[in-house]
Parts: structure tokens; C-alpha cells; sequence
């Protein structure tokens, strides 16, 4: 007979511990650990036979088709489509939009195959106000049920006269096994109910969504092997004061990862936004200073985004550097190349930087735009009509080549642009439209804020 044996579980890693500590060892946590009762066996462990069998890495394997839910934004994000079996993790804040995205999913989905929406925070009636709200469409391949048990609800599902091609469940938190003496949401319990369902999804080839909980860092609550257990990771994100959000993929085995898919959300719940540069690029009617755009990649789309600068006299004895949507650190850096490099003095001044919309961008790519912006605000010159930035800066002021530039220049050249400024391009590398201006050094671009009248580039 198994005997119960109390364990200190890390609620952020999933570290066993013997007794009770205010730090975890596995991952460095304080006040993480919680008790748990496991279940230990005195039986001896011996090597059982089975029928494994190893096959060949040349062996043919049937080519199954993704199964597409409709809603372009999101199978974007997904690689193409949903993959049979594929299991899904989404995340983001509480109240960002997270139920209300998959229930318009599976909404779409059940026009073609048969799902179960299965919720363990909301009773059915609740769903179907919701659905109701939001005019998702009918449809008798839905099911729906409110339960919290795994075991009984694959049990129901095999039940269904119909298989299933696709199960959302919101969310694996409230999800309990039998077997485990824990609360529901321990990471005990988040663990053994994910494998089950993972399970689940491998040998019927059902597609499986979980809805996953975050924590005030903004990572998905329970053990960090979840992530690793499922197939695709995606974050839902947005600030709650823009009405847009934006769903990024941070892990697919079936497809490119930092893939995006940018929706509004409305009073018909969340609508796809085809081109999402609209949303962050500048709305002056005339040229401003402190602006410039940035021509970025998120995963295999280009995007446009205006970055902004403001540069202010300071009486504060160590200025302020404020950063929104972009790295602090990567902002002083920048700031002491345009100092030492380049002959800017940003002394006595505060500095504030801001991607217009709420975006956060993390490519090193957005450099140059950052560094004209700063330049541009500070001599209170506005940057070239019509003109993106894109490339990597070094310490030495040098101006690097990124990757995807024909990509990032067709879109500009496709939105209207004109000029484009970035590090040398290779051969082959100019096929759009656009008059490129390529940099070696950073200070090659001061020229344009410096004297504008008699630069090579005409302002209006």
C-alpha cells in the first residue's frame, strides 16, 4: 500500500523539497514553497518488458492536413492551421480577452467539425450569455459543459456520437484528478492533469487548447514544465487602456515562433486586423519632430511602428530616462553612443521614449529608429518625409545589417514610403522601390538633423 508522505512543492518550478525553506533551491523563488501530501510507494522497482519498438527516421509518415479555424489572425499565430494532437497553451492577464477569443475560435471552428468548449469557472448558462453577446454563431457540432474533473470529462467526450477535432479547456487550473491529494491549481495537480489531456490529444488526434492562468510577473502560473510539455505557448497581450490586443506565439513545434496576430477588441468581441501597421503608425497631418518609423519584423509578418522621443530640460539631479514598450537599459546605451559617438549632449536633460500604440518591441533592429528619434527631438528637426530606420547599433557607433530588410522594405514601399535608412544591405539586397541610404557609422545620419535645408533629402 502506497503511503502518504508530506512535500514542499515550489509553486514556480515544481522542485520537491523535504522541509519547508523561505527560498527555493531549484529556481531561486522565495516564499514559493506549499505543502503537499504525495503518494509513496515501498515496492521495489523492476525493469518491465514491453512492446516497444524503434522505427527508422526514413520511415514514410502520413502527411495530415491542418485543420483551420477561419479566423486568419489566428492560424497565423499557429503556424498555418491547427495540427492534429498539437496541444496549445494561451495566457495573458485576467480579463484581456482570453475566453472571449476562444469562444469565437471554437464558434468558427464548429461549422466544419464537431469541438466541446468546456469551462471550469463558468456554469453553461454563463457561456451561452456570453456567446450570446458576442453573436457567435450556433451550431450543433458545439458542446458545452461546465466540470472540473479530467477523468470525467474524457469520459463524456467518448460518450459523444460524434468524435471531436478540437477541446478548449478554460482553464487547466481548475482542473482536479482523483488520484492527487491537492488543491486544484498546485502544481501537482497542474502537472498530472496537463499529461492526462496531453495524452488524450496524442492517441485520438484531438487538437487540445488550454487556458492558462498568469502571475504578477506575467508568466503562466504552475510548474515551468508545463511550458515545455505542450506543443505551442501563446501569450495574449494588450494594455488595458487600447482597445486592440495582440496574441504572439513564444513556442510551436508546427510553425515560426514571435508569430503575431493583432485583433480589436469591440462590442462584438474581438475583431482580426489585417494590417496592424495602420495601428502604429503616426497620425500628424504635418512633420514632427521627436518621430520616426520603424520597419520591424514579429515573427514572418513586417510591421510598421512609429517610434517617439521627447527630450526635456531637467531639475531633477540625475535626469530621468522613462522607457514604455522598449528596453530602459537598451535606451541608456543608445543614449551614451549618441553622446560619445556622435557629439549629442543629453546632459541636464530628461529623456522619454515611447512606441506609439502600447507595442512593446524587443528586436535590436529598432536601434537606428530609437537613435533618430532621439536626434530628431533634441535638434527639433523632423525626420525625412516618408522615411522608415531599421539596424542594429554598436558601442563603437557602427551601423549593422539585420536580417529580412527586403522584407521590411517592400512593406514601407507598399504603405506609401519613399527613403529608408539602415546598415548596408547585401548584394541583391535592394529590391524595393524605396531610396535607400546606407549607414556604416552612426554619425553619417546626424547629417540630416544638422542641416536639414541642405541635405540630399527634401522636407516638407
Amino acid at each position: 500500500m502506497a503511503k502518504i508522505s508530506l512535500k514542499y512543492v515550489c509553486q514556480d518550478c515544481g522542485t520537491v523539497h523535504s522541509k519547508w525553506g523561505g527560498k527555493c533551491e531549484g529556481c531561486s523563488a522565495w516564499n514559493t514553497l506549499q505543502e503537499e501530501a504525495m503518494q509513496v510507494s515501498k515496492k521495489p522497482v523492476t525493469a518491465k518488458r514491453t512492446n516497444l519498438e524503434f522505427v527508422s527516421i526514413e520511415s514514410e509518415t502520413i502527411e495530415t492536413d491542418r485543420l483551420l479555424t477561419h479566423m486568419a489572425e489566428f492560424d497565423r499565430v499557429c503556424g498555418g492551421g491547427l495540427v492534429p494532437g498539437g496541444v496549445l497553451l494561451v495566457g495573458g492577464d485576467p480579463g484581456i480577452g482570453k475566453s472571449t477569443l476562444l469562444l469565437q475560435v471554437v464558434s468558427k471552428f464548429s461549422q466544419n467539425y464537431s469541438c466541446a468548449y468546456v469551462s471550469g469557472e463558468e456554469a453553461v448558462g454563463q457561456v451561452r450569455m456570453r456567446a450570446k453577446r458576442l453573436g457567435v454563431a450556433n451550431s450543433d457540432n458545439l458542446h458545452l459543459a461546465s466540470a472540473t474533473s479530467v477523468s470525467d470529462i474524457l469520459a463524456a467526450l467518448d460518450n459523444l456520437e460524434n468524435p471531436i477535432k478540437l477541446l478548449i479547456i478554460d482553464s487547466i487550473q481548475t482542473m482536479t484528478n482523483a488520484d492527487v491529494d491537492s488543491a486544484p491549481g498546485t502544481v501537482s495537480q497542474v502537472r498530472v492533469c496537463t499529461q492526462e489531456l496531453i495524452a488524450y490529444a496524442k492517441s485520438k488526434g484531438v487538437v487540445v487548447i488550454l487556458v492558462g492562468h498568469v502571475t504578477k510577473e506575467g508568466v503562466i502560473a504552475g510548474p515551468r514544465v508545463l511550458e515545455h510539455m505542450v506543443d505551442t505557448v501563446l501569450y495574449f497581450e494588450g494594455e488595458r487602456n487600447y482597445h486592440y490586443r495582440i496574441l504572439r506565439s513564444v513556442k510551436n513545434r508546427f510553425g515560426p515562433t514571435d508569430e503575431i496576430g493583432v485583433f480589436e477588441m469591440t462590442d462584438l468581441g474581438l475583431q482580426e486586423v489585417p494590417n496592424p501597421s495602420a495601428l502604429f503608425l503616426n497620425q500628424h497631418d504635418y512633420p514632427v519632430s521627436g518621430s520616426a518609423i520603424f520597419a520591424g519584423i514579429e515573427g514572418t509578418r513586417p510591421i510598421l511602428i512609429e517610434v517617439q522621443a521627447l527630450v526635456a530640460p531637467s531639475h531633477l539631479a540625475t535626469p530621468r530616462r522613462t522607457s514604455v514598450g522598449w528596453d530602459s537599459n537598451r535606451l541608456a546605451m543608445i543614449i551614451a553612443v549618441l553622446e560619445s559617438r556622435c557629439g549629442l549632449s543629453f546632459a541636464n536633460k530628461d529623456v522619454f521614449l515611447n512606441v506609439a500604440g502600447g507595442l512593446k518591441i524587443s528586436e535590436p533592429a529598432s536601434d537606428l529608429a530609437v537613435a533618430a528619434a532621439l536626434a530628431s527631438t533634441l535638434s527639433n528637426t523632423p525626420t525625412p518625409v516618408k522615411s522608415v530606420f531599421f539596424g542594429e547599433i554598436g558601442l563603437s557607433g557602427e551601423v549593422r545589417a539585420v536580417s529580412q530588410s527586403d522584407l521590411r522594405l517592400k512593406e514601407a514601399s507598399k504603405l506609401g514610403f519613399a527613403v529608408g535608412f539602415c546598415g548596408k544591405l547585401s548584394k541583391g539586397g535592394q529590391s524595393s522601390d524605396l531610396a535607400i541610404t546606407p549607414l556604416n557609422y552612426l554619425i553619417e545620419m546626424m547629417d540630416i538633423f544638422k542641416n536639414p535645408h541642405h541635405s540630399k533629402v527634401k522636407f516638407v
